[in-house]
């Protein structure tokens, strides 16, 4: 998005849910703010950071991890029509005139019930809308083995995921059509998740790494491209650079 931004394309971020099923600590919001004010508010301010144009929730109930009751809430994004959902997001797009689309990968990257819904209303969104370049965001997860195996042979790295996580998370490197260097504005990228306090504290994983780390694990991001330009297979070889052509 940030990319994006810098290089003079309006940019809009529409959200599914304000995320008000998440776990915080105990005195960590102020008295009479819910979780969801939170959350819009660190929302809004990384959008900020990244030069977005426009936030816009699509008004779900957040759905929780999968298995878990509020999965069956009739409110939460996992359960709403597809279809319904879909036109929401649609009228956006088309008032947007959007020519790029991004959602989740079939999965969700790691299984979340609400990012996976995503990938389905957005699918569906951007063939109503009549988007023309559509991407599902993924991560490498080639490269996240690749990594983790090299950073378990370390001091200075915490504690890393149990390899049998690591294989139902992301894409296959040869399925991923679309690769963006965004190591030109990853300084935004990290001040961005930064502004997401109710999700990663200064002292996560994420925040704490060294800037080479970081650079490795979130400089390339990956993409699958499904609408009717997208390449025939994936895999490094004649592989997409970008998202605009």
């Amino acid at each position: 998005m940030a990319l994006a931004a810098e290089r003079g394309h309006r940019v809009v971020l529409v959200v599914a849910t304000r995320g008000e099923v998440g776990e915080v600590a105990d005195g960590f919001l102020d008295p009479g703010e819910s979780l969801a004010d939170r959350r819009v508010i660190e929302t809004e301010r990384a959008a900020e950071v990244l030069g977005v144009d426009r936030v816009e929730f699509l008004g779900y109930r957040d759905s929780g991890m999968a298995g878990e009751p509020t999965n069956d809430h009739p409110e939460c994004f996992w359960q709403a029509d597809v279809t319904e959902a879909a036109g929401r997001l649609a009228e956006i797009l088309t008032v947007e005139g959007t020519e790029v689309f991004t959602c989740y990968d079939s999965h969700g990257i790691y299984g979340h019930p609400d990012h996976i819904q995503v990938q389905r209303v957005g699918r569906r969104a951007a063939e109503m809308a009549g988007v023309a370049r559509v991407y599902e965001a993924t991560m490498n997860r080639t490269r996240i083995r690749e990594g983790t195996l090299e950073w378990a042979e370390r001091d200075d790295i915490g504690d890393l995921p149990d390899p049998a996580e690591l294989e139902t998370i992301g894409t296959p490197d040869e399925e991923i059509t679309t690769e963006v260097d965004v190591s030109a504005v990853l300084d935004r990228k990290r001040a961005a998740l930064a502004c997401h306090r109710s999700q990663v504290d200064e002292d996560s994983f994420f925040l704490s790494m060294p800037d080479a780390d970081f650079a490795m694990a979130f400089g390339i991001e990956w993409f699958i491209r499904v609408d009717a330009g997208a390449p025939t297979q994936g895999g490094p070889l004649g592989r997409e650079r970008g998202l605009f052509g």
